[in-house]
């Protein structure tokens, strides 16, 4: 399962919001964070997002048995370990 956290502020809600509209991707709270989890794959398009770079490199805070293999100007790939 790839897991990954982004703390619950304005700035984070577009990449959020993006995530889910991917059916594979379950969103949920666990104290003061997003935790978006899904079988495969989880992988947002940030100009889908409108973030600029600035909120867009400082959104993860926390992984769980994953891996960033993506997260450039174009999206952010997070794989299960």
């Amino acid at each position: 399962m790839t897991t990954m956290f982004l703390l619950d502020v304005p700035e984070n809600q577009q990449i959020v919001a993006v995530a889910d509209k991917d059916a594979t991707v379950a969103v949920d709270h666990v104290g003061p964070y997003f935790r978006l989890s899904a079988p495969g794959p989880i992988v947002i398009d940030r100009r889908a997002t409108g973030c600029r770079h600035a909120v867009w490199y400082s959104s993860v805070a926390g992984l769980t048995d994953s891996v960033i293999t993506q997260w450039d100007k174009d999206a952010m790939r997070v794989e299960a370990r």
